[in-house]
């Protein structure tokens, strides 16, 4: 079963990080698990990301679409675009190690998400709405540390926007079977013992990884 682990962390090599921390918690039961198998690792920030822009996706998408041909520059992001998704594409297990910036996912994360959320490829629509091609056991793990808690029901729970954005693109829209979440909260509360904290999401990745590799 092929595994791809995307790391959305600007400082994606700091083993200080507490999302740093729950990649290598998810390494060491994987090579646990499946002794001499490996996993591919995406650090985002260490990649050209194609984006949405005029010189970049959406020019090259309106020029496909018109039949005007891409110039070098244009046929090399296209190229880079279309490497994302394929290598998305052939991994049926996706891991996301992600802190939570302002609430969400970091910027990277989104350009990512562009690349891959494409039409006649991941989805497709019809006249009812759209509907997900993920769906031959594709499942999505996201490992989220963050400095607040979200599972308090207060105030905070409603903002954890990373978490309800990533569920609805990878489950609703793209159609995978399983969308699972491992946290490592309160990293900056008042209150928290981190290591307690930081134990309490290892326990809890055990329980998911085995959930993940049924």
């Amino acid at each position: 079963m092929k595994t791809l682990i995307i790391n959305t962390h600007p400082d994606f090599s700091n083993e200080n990080h507490f999302s740093k921390r729950m990649e290598g918690m998810f390494l060491k039961l994987y090579y646990d698990q499946f002794p001499g198998q490996d996993v591919d690792i995406l650090n985002l920030y260490d990649e050209e990301i194609p984006q949405i822009t005029n010189e970049q996706l959406l020019g090259i998408w309106n020029k496909q679409v018109a039949g005007i041909t891409l110039s070098a520059e244009e046929q090399r992001v296209f190229e880079l675009n279309q490497k994302l998704l394929a290598q998305f594409k052939e991994h049926h297990r996706i891991v996301i190690v992600a802190p939570v910036h302002n609430f969400n996912v970091t910027s990277k994360m989104k350009d990512y998400i562009d690349n891959v959320l494409v039409a006649r490829q991941t989805f497709r629509y019809t006249a009812e709405g759209s509907v997900g091609l993920m769906t031959d056991d594709y499942r999505v793990m996201l490992l989220q540390a963050s400095g607040s808690v979200y599972t308090n029901d207060d105030r905070y729970t409603p903002l954890e926007f990373q978490r309800t954005y990533l569920q609805a693109m990878f489950k609703e829209m793209m159609g995978f079977d399983e969308f699972s979440i491992v946290r490592l909260e309160g990293t900056q509360t008042s209150g928290v013992d981190v290591e307690e904290a930081t134990e309490a999401a290892r326990r809890d990745l055990e329980v998911e990884f085995g959930k993940f590799y049924k």
